[in-house]
């Protein structure tokens, strides 16, 4: 806080006054409550669990509603509430194999068995604006769907049987944790993905179509993308067991990618792969293409210098809320620095100026 600036404290209050009126909004209009964001705005209720990496809809839906809807804001709110809650252990690994799934498509097998679900889509509307939304009318509801507890199989599983694409990683290491470390470079894979997972969905969006514009040599086809619940599971070294202690809804994204082979590694596709909370589609297709172009150099391919390829610029300013902060902290006050910047300004004129004027004179 700047305390030297007169009337700063009251200042700010009267701000944080002002700011909650214009967050209401005309009174005479129905207060938007908690519940009707996390139910009628679910896909910024999911961007800002994702991004806060902390999932649970009624906080996030609360933050969009202190945020006025500026959602880097609301993940801002939810990262600081996350910092106050206490850790009491780690779940096992999600299988996302065991997904029921409510939507899951493939670009690279038309007939793959488990079915292709279109599930709830915009794919195929039409983006015009539906004025019936406007008028409160009641939509008709969606036919029944008979839910499928069977498991349905990864499309790349298909391509690992005939070894066409390079096998998942199998390694049990515990990853760092980004949420309690800073990140630092190199990083491998496991943190690479922690960081897309939370990182800001434009960004991650505009290095993902930079690669396909040809900027790090990556062709992908989406071999799967599936949306669904899972279930999330606590070892409980007293029972000598897991057991489950909620479900959650995971967007998950894997990419089949061209790779011409290696010294050491034969012609096969390769794996792109984003998961992130919630149905988030953009963001985890995105995440896939991005973690494989950062993954050149451990497949012995050339960086042809494209910015996706770049490990420190993606995962250094792929962070909004880290890039919020450094950008905003201009809009305070830097009296003194610019004060100096000034005075050296009007010297170098100054001294300009007494130059030129001598060339003049001779």
């Amino acid at each position: 806080m700047y305390v030297a600036v007169k009337g700063g404290e009251r200042a700010i209050r009267n701000a944080h006054a002002w700011l909650a009126e214009e967050r209401r909004g005309d009174r005479s209009v129905a207060e938007l409550s908690v519940a009707q964001i996390r139910e009628q705005l679910s896909l910024a209720v999911n961007r800002v669990m994702a991004e806060g990496s902390l999932y649970d809809p009624d906080l996030a839906a609360l933050a969009i509603k202190q945020a006025r809807g500026d959602l880097i804001e609301a993940i801002f709110l939810i990262r600081a509430y996350r910092t106050t809650l206490p850790r009491f252990g780690a779940s096992a690994p999600v299988d996302t194999g065991a997904m029921a799934c409510d939507r899951r498509i493939s670009a690279t097998f038309k007939d793959l068995p488990g079915g292709q679900i279109l599930g709830p889509t915009f794919d195929y509307t039409h983006r015009l604006l539906d004025f019936k939304l406007a008028a409160e009318g009641e939509l008709p509801e969606a036919p029944a769907r008979e839910a499928s507890n069977e498991a349905v199989p990864h499309v790349t599983a298909f391509l690992n049987r005939e070894g066409l694409i390079e096998d998942a990683p199998s390694d049990d290491t515990p990853p760092p944790d980004l949420t309690r470390e800073p990140l630092e470079l190199p990083a491998g894979r496991a943190l690479r993905l922690q960081a897309l997972t939370r990182a800001d969905e434009g960004f991650t969006l505009s290095m993902a179509y930079s690669t396909q514009r040809g900027y790090a040599r990556n062709h992908a086809f989406v071999g799967e993308l599936r949306i669904g619940t899972v279930p999330v599971e606590v070892e409980i070294p007293e029972l000598g067991f897991a057991i489950e202690i909620a479900e959650i809804t995971v967007t998950e994204c894997e990419t089949v990618n061209q790779f011409k082979g290696s010294k050491t590694e034969p012609p096969q596709f390769t794996r792109g792969y984003g998961l992130v909370f919630g149905q988030t589609e953009r963001k985890a297709i995105s995440m896939a293409l991005v973690d494989r172009a950062l993954r050149w150099q451990e497949l012995g391919e050339d960086n042809v210098g494209a910015p996706a390829q770049d490990a420190e610029f993606v995962l250094y300013h792929a962070d909004n809320i880290q890039a919020t902060g450094f950008l905003e902290h201009i809009k305070l006050p830097h009296y003194v620095d610019f004060q100096s910047e000034l005075e050296l300004v009007r010297k170098l004129r100054r001294d300009a100026g007494t130059d030129q004027c001598k060339v003049a004179a001779e």
